[in-house]
């Protein structure tokens, strides 16, 4: 039979190759053996391929011959008729099974050397071609008949030697696919290759392989699948599965920051960011349902997401409702977190303007409530600071993380003006606490006791009403202004504010060259897990800023018409301000980078989680017993901190999760002067470690010696400055102290 091969190619050389290279070819070919699991039969045939190859070529005339016609001789055009086994190959060579190029040189093979050209053929990475070619072996007919005659080998072992190339070819071809980021083809060929294997019960170690790379491919499947439109049927059912094989992750996982394994390879922290990325596929429903559902086991930071989805759902559909549901959720984060204006935010949207105020006036916010003021300077209350507020803080942190929501306009007014809200609104039971102040802790404990055991709509009815705002609700008459401030928005637009909290908590949002909220400087936040990054205030129209006239529904509502004049330009309608579901999903959002890179699947920065939430996810850090393996865990720790402190975001906080002093004050130093002379730098590592050194009459303490391949990109003014960057190789001696039973680095020199 003809195989699609040529001497060259099967030694590796080119046409051009010189005695010396085609014996130093040789010499490498033939100690580079095949995998273990490979019969010595193949081996064998595998070999007398190769040492026909150098025989040719080595001696002068027969290369001379070779080479005159190795090129001319095409297959056959496909018209001819093939009755034997033998000619097998050459049909699928010809094209009349989907073949190769007839043109293609090849080279006649022994039938007990079929095995052998599979072999080399897969070495050469042809794995279509080796499917193509093998798979005819395997299925029923006179095909496997001849292979059971005995012409190609013991049938037994051909058939396992066969199987064995067919299954390796498909885990190398879904390898290439996985780099070339079509990750469900990838997943096709890599679970063929496990049916194959599967069917005929043989390599079970392959299996295992195949297995492994499926398991750490689903985090790039379920980018993939989610990225596609649901409009035809067959996308809505592949964006099903994808959300399937999600929910498989988080079951295995124990939840968005559970600790279990779902052998992905991603950490928590890796997890989380994984769950940012995603977020701007999902619409808002789908992440409604998804965190909700997470919120239950319980957690935390599934608590702000579906918070962040209730809340731009509701707005987005005229559904307050939702709005009214994430703030009863909001509750329950009060007892730990200062989510105050995040309820006032909330307390906004659902009209309940006293409920707002007060909460404002409880905030520690201090960055955020300085935007406020500068809004509502000639109000007697924060109102009108707030309505600008939440409506930029929709349009710029909450709507761009939905799929269905990324290019909508979030408009107060429009919202306000809906009848559905109106009327929902209208009806909405007083939720204020009972005693009329936020000052004590007690009353929003129990809320927050009874919202976590609330089952029912009637059970969240009963929350609410127990600790109801004094005050009722009533209808805005029109309104109109009088005075504008353009002046203040110039102000804005020209020198930035700083970010609300909410944003941070989860994700934010970069719109390059704008300027934006900048985050609160708390130490609760500093340990945030993620970016900060600066959101653009947005164009909305200037807000009115002189008082509006009275209307006769009192003093509530007349705080709601104050509201609507100033949040948008010249407003003539009814608004309603609303209670406190803003913050939690003010977590705003870090746009979630789409790509994922093809070994290592890159996740977006995660933006910062509270304090209180992040004590809830478990330490990543090395502990116990310092071994070579959780030295190098030390040491990338301490590179990954380095890379997140003197990055883009500038995290100087994380330096304190694996550093301890003097080098903790040194590095936090170091990053400090970067930031404020307005450059970064991006790290490519690598680490090996060396040695591990202890002292038995300190066990707390020991010294690690590594050599660390570091590439540094220095920016400078956004510009990388290729003067400042460097990629050296050094050996760094790293002193590490344990304390509280986690290792840390002391202190680190060059050797």
């Amino acid at each position: 039979m003809r195989i699609p091969l040529d001497y060259y190619r099967i030694l590796g050389l080119p046409t051009q190759a010189t005695a010396e290279q085609l014996q130093q070819a040789y010499r490498d070919r033939t100690l580079q053996l095949p995998r273990r699991e490979y019969s010595e039969a193949a081996i064998a045939a595998r070999k007398d391929l190769i040492d026909e190859a150098y025989a040719v070529l080595s001696d002068a005339d027969q290369r001379r011959s070779y080479d005159t016609g190795f090129l001319k001789e095409p297959y056959a055009s496909g018209s001819e008729s093939y009755d034997s086994p033998h000619d097998l190959v050459h049909i699928a060579e010809s094209g009349t099974n989907g073949g190769v190029d007839p043109y293609t040189p090849s080279i006649e093979i022994e039938d007990q050397q079929f095995v052998g050209a599979l072999l080399l053929l897969l070495e050469l990475g042809e794995y279509e071609l080796v499917l193509r070619l093998g798979r005819p072996f395997l299925t029923s007919g006179n095909l496997n008949l001849d292979l059971r005659d005995g012409r190609y080998g013991e049938p037994e072992i051909v058939l396992a030697d066969i199987v064995l190339t067919l299954a390796l070819a498909c885990l190398e071809l879904g390898r290439e696919q996985w780099q070339q980021g079509q990750y469900e083809n990838a997943a096709e060929s890599l679970e063929t290759g496990q049916e194959l294997l599967l069917r005929e019960g043989l390599f079970p170690t392959l299996r295992g392989e195949m297995q492994s790379d499926l398991m750490k491919l689903r985090p790039y499947r379920v980018l993939e699948l989610l990225s596609l439109s649901d409009d035809a049927e067959a996308e809505y059912y592949e964006r099903r599965k994808g959300l399937g094989i999600l929910q498989d992750m988080l079951d295995e996982r124990g939840g968005i920051d559970g600790t279990g394994d779902d052998q992905s390879g991603l950490s928590v922290d890796d997890f989380l960011r994984f769950v940012q990325q995603l977020r701007s596929y999902l619409t808002t429903a789908e992440q409604q349902e998804i965190f909700e559902e997470e919120a239950r086991r319980p957690s935390a930071v599934a608590t702000y997401l579906a918070i962040y989805a209730l809340i731009a759902r509701g707005f987005a559909e005229r559904q307050p409702a939702l709005i009214r549901r994430a703030k009863l959720m909001l509750i329950r984060l009060g007892i730990r977190q200062d989510v105050y204006l995040e309820q006032a935010l909330c307390a906004l949207l659902l009209g309940q303007t006293e409920e707002a105020n007060r909460a404002l006036s409880l905030s520690q916010e201090f960055d955020s409530l300085a935007f406020i003021r500068e809004y509502s300077q000639e109000s007697p209350d924060l109102l009108p600071g707030l309505c600008l507020y939440g409506e930029r803080w929709l349009q710029n942190e909450v709507f761009p993380h939905f799929r269905d929501l990324a290019r909508q306009q979030a408009s107060l007014k429009d919202y306000f003006a809906d009848e559905q809200v109106q009327a929902y609104l209208e009806e909405l039971p007083n939720e204020a606490e009972s005693s009329g102040s936020w000052t004590s802790a007690t009353p929003i404990a129990r809320s927050a006791d009874r919202y976590a055991t609330a089952t029912s709509q009637d059970t969240y009815h009963a929350i609410a009403d127990s600790s109801s705002e004094s005050a009722g609700y009533g209808a805005i008459a029109n309104m109109s202004t009088t005075a504008t401030l353009e002046s203040k928005s110039d102000a804005v637009t020209t020198n930035g504010v700083t970010t609300m909290p909410a944003a941070e908590r989860i994700s934010q949002t970069a719109h390059p060259g704008s300027t934006g909220y900048a985050s609160n400087s708390r130490g609760a936040r500093t340990q945030a897990l993620a970016d900060r990054r600066s959101v653009s205030p947005g164009t909305s129209s200037r807000p009115p800023h002189s008082p509006v006239r009275r209307s006769s529904g009192g003093p509530r509502l007349d705080r709601l018409a104050l509201v609507i004049g100033v949040g948008l330009l010249g407003l003539l309608g009814t608004v309603f301000v609303v209670s406190k579901l803003v913050q939690a999903l003010a977590g705003g959002g870090a746009k979630s980078e789409s790509s994922a890179a093809v070994t290592e699947l890159q996740v977006a920065p995660l933006s910062a989680i509270p304090a209180a939430i992040a004590s809830q996810i478990p330490a990543q850090a090395p502990t116990g017993d310092l071994t070579e393996e959780t030295a190098k865990e030390v040491v990338e720790a301490w590179l990954s901190a380095k890379s997140k402190a003197m990055g883009e975001q500038h995290q100087v906080d994380q330096l304190s999760s694996i550093l301890s002093e003097p080098a903790l004050s040194q590095w936090q130093q170091r990053a400090t002067q970067l930031e404020q002379g307005g450059s970064y730098v991006e790290y490519t590592h690598d680490v090996t470690i060396d040695t591990v050194n202890f002292d038995e009459a300190t066990p707390d303490q020991a010294s690690v010696e590594a050599t660390v391949s570091e590439k540094a990109d220095v920016y400078e003014n956004g510009e990388i400055s290729e003067a400042s960057s460097y990629d050296d190789t050094l050996r760094v001696m790293y002193t590490l102290v344990r304390q509280d039973g986690q290792w840390r680095i002391q202190g680190m020199t060059v050797l």
